[in-house]
């Protein structure tokens, strides 16, 4: 893994620290959160998410070593939250074997969906270089290794509606908010701290990629997240935000909702839309443009009443076929907004 992680943790109050690796651009390197309890030496520790790779969450461990007042100078990670179920969220479930692992009832359901750590080293390994999902595979996952280390690990406890916790005297609140980015996404309310952890309901300066949706109920979501009234909200990816930052990303999911149901509306060919959406890119400055061909392809399921799995690997392949051709622009060949070959537009 050759991205830079943090060599500290952000103290966003005494007792609720951030790990937060500089992931702009990339796919897989998320947020995590330590909430530590309030009494000297008493050790409890709750953890929201886990990395993605065993050596990022091995360095997770010792930089939550450092924080101190536990046993033997340490706090115990006593229970791990899984905002949802996507592996770069919870594939270090397994290096913390005496934690209670919480999360939705439904998450379940996404988790059937999503690719195991083997599936994808094999998919990485496997796909013609060449290719656009190839060559996007190698440039955006292929730096986390093979996964060796790692293997799913479900939650050992689950929820529907709301489940409170307490971490020795610090109020931790489970609200489930999903469909949303998928099936069984939970938010994790720290009343006392003022900090919501919003998984990847919400992400930062990067364009979001979700899976369930419909956008519709991704911006609900992030109503809650304003309705709980947080100092600070944790995005599942990228710098922390104000609720203010919050809502224009709210604001940006129902335009593009609105744009994609004009485009559905009108006729247009999936595709074709996806690639207008990304020529008229209203946050040149977020990275990966491309997501919103998988928030085009999201939408149009909803509309046409879709309801099986989606075929999250089929989404990120239509994705690099945009990548691929704005890259080509970059260096002088098809325009950027162009249709991928192949992609039935």
């Amino acid at each position: 893994m050759n991205t830079p992680l943090p060599h500290a943790l952000r103290a966003l109050t005494p007792n609720v620290h951030a790990w937060l690796p500089d992931g702009h651009a990339t796919w897989g390197m998320a947020n995590c959160v330590v909430v530590t309890g309030r009494t000297a030496g008493s050790g409890a520790a709750l953890l929201v998410d886990t990395p993605y790779t065993a050596g990022m969450t091995r360095h997770l461990q010792q930089l939550i070593d450092g924080l101190g007042d536990g046993p033997a100078g340490r706090p115990e990670v006593r229970t791990v939250v899984n905002t949802h179920g996507n592996g770069d969220h919870s594939y270090g479930n397994g290096l913390f074997p005496d934690a209670e692992i919480i999360a939705t009832d439904a998450n379940g359901e996404h988790l059937c969906a999503e690719p195991a750590p083997a599936d994808l080293a094999g998919l990485i390994a496997g796909s013609d270089p060449d290719s656009p999902l190839g060559a996007y595979m190698r440039r955006h996952f292929g730096r986390y290794g093979d996964f060796g280390g790692v293997s799913t690990v479900h939650p050992t406890r689950t929820f529907s509606g709301e489940l409170d916790l307490d971490v020795d005297g610090v109020e931790v609140r489970l609200i489930e908010v999903g469909p949303a980015h998928t099936a069984g996404d939970l938010i994790v309310h720290l009343p006392q701290e003022g900090v919501v952890c919003a998984g990847d309901v919400v992400f930062n300066e990067d364009h979001p990629v979700h899976w369930a949706g419909p956008l519709e109920s991704v911006h609900r979501a992030c109503r809650r997240i304003l309705d709980c009234d947080p100092r600070v909200v944790v995005p599942g990816h990228g710098p922390v935000m104000t609720p203010a930052e919050v809502r224009r990303y709210a604001d940006y999911l129902l335009d593009l909702r609105d744009a994609v149901h004009r485009g559905h509306g009108a006729g247009r060919p999936l595709p074709v839309l996806a690639a207008e959406l990304i020529a008229d890119d209203p946050y040149p400055a977020w990275g990966l443009t491309e997501r919103m061909a998988i928030l085009a392809a999201v939408e149009y399921r909803a509309l046409d009443g879709e309801t099986g799995r989606p075929d999250l690997v089929g989404l990120v392949g239509m994705a690099a076929g945009f990548a691929h051709r704005r890259e080509g622009a970059a260096a002088g060949g098809t325009a950027a907004g162009s249709v991928p070959a192949g992609s039935g537009g």
